[in-house]
Formats: C-alpha cells, sequence, structure tokens
C-alpha cells in the first residue's frame, strides 16, 4: 500500500511539473514584428529587402537601361554571403529580395543557381519523354543583364549585461556582359540589448 501511495504521488507531481513547464503557443501575424533574441530575424529580413529593392529600383542604371536598350532588364539575384557572428540563412533574405522585385514588376527575375539546374535537368527530361507538342526547347532562357550579389555582416559591443549589434546589407548590381557595377546599396540595423 504504501509503494502505491509513493508510485501515486510520483506521477502526480510529476504532472505538476510536466503542466508547469508547457508552452504555450500563440499565433500572430506573419509580418508581425517580433524580437525575442536581438539576433537577425524575419522582420530584419523583410525590412533590407524592401527597403533595398527600393534603393535599387530608383537607381540611375535602370531608366539608363530601358532608354537604351527599349525593355525592362533582367536580374538574377546570386549569392548573398552571411559574414556576421550568427547563423543567418541567407536564402529567405534572397527570396524576399526576388519577390519584392517582382511585385513592383519593373525588371524581370529569372532562376539561378540549383533552382536553374533543377529547372534544366526538367528541360533535359522532358527531350525524350514528353511529346514534341509539349516538350519545352533548349537555348529559349532569358539572358540575365545583371546580377545582384551582396554580404550580411555584423559588429557586436557587449559588456556586462548590455549589448550593441550592428548588421550591415551591402548590395551590388553588375552588369554581366561588362562587368560594370551600376548600383551599390547598404541596409544597417542596429540593436541594443539588455539582459
Amino acid at each position: 500500500m504504501k509503494k502505491k501511495l509513493i508510485i501515486l504521488s510520483l506521477l502526480l507531481s510529476g504532472t505538476f511539473v510536466f503542466n508547469s513547464c508547457s508552452k504555450k503557443v500563440t499565433r500572430v501575424a506573419a509580418n508581425s514584428q517580433i524580437d525575442i533574441s536581438g539576433r537577425w530575424n524575419d522582420t530584419d529580413s523583410r525590412l533590407a529587402a524592401e527597403e533595398l529593392t527600393d534603393e535599387i529600383l530608383l537607381g540611375h542604371w535602370l531608366p539608363n537601361f530601358v532608354q537604351k536598350e527599349g525593355k525592362k532588364p533582367v536580374l538574377i539575384v546570386g549569392l548573398v554571403r552571411n559574414k556576421t557572428h550568427e547563423h543567418i540563412e541567407a536564402e529567405t533574405f534572397v527570396k524576399d529580395i526576388e519577390k519584392a522585385l517582382i511585385r513592383r514588376q519593373r525588371a524581370k527575375i529569372v532562376s539561378g543557381g540549383k533552382m536553374r539546374e533543377e529547372l534544366r535537368a526538367e528541360r533535359a527530361e522532358q527531350q525524350t519523354n514528353a511529346s514534341v507538342s509539349t516538350m519545352k526547347k533548349f537555348g529559349l532562357e532569358l539572358g540575365a543583364d545583371y546580377m545582384l550579389q551582396g554580404n550580411i555582416n555584423s559588429i557586436v559591443d557587449a559588456h556586462s549585461r548590455e549589448k550593441v549589434v550592428y548588421y550591415q546589407v551591402d548590395l551590388e548590381l553588375t552588369n554581366i556582359e561588362t562587368n560594370e557595377k551600376v548600383w551599390i546599396g547598404d541596409k544597417k540595423i542596429k540593436k541594443f540589448i539588455k539582459n
């Protein structure tokens, strides 16, 4: 009997501890600004992408290209390297840039990297496995006029229980044919964290 009481007591106390340590999850709007850790987050990525896209599309290179060529330029977003002190998934930032560029409809965006390789592999498969009337041909891709590349850097200054984290996103737009840099921009984010 004493053994059963001890087991019952342990189960009840375990249930109490488990319930007191459980998480509470609340759904929030995807674009709401929540900064828990002070590290780079989705809000930083989205705001930096939107501001830099605005700057890119306000640059003199765009009307110069349209006037000379009579059409929208074709852009490819290349590598954006994470050179910060923390793990940042740069691909989410690249996608934010691509979405912002496509939304504004002032330039055409083409796939690059692994996505382009996957598209080319599918096109190759279609050459032998799709009907002649539906297969997509090689050699008809839009060639990019410009490539957007960049880096995300950070500087950390900390003392005692206070810390300042400074992020700088640097992007460059380069003419692929001439290698001329036609636009350079940056976005700076500074966070003060007190523990």
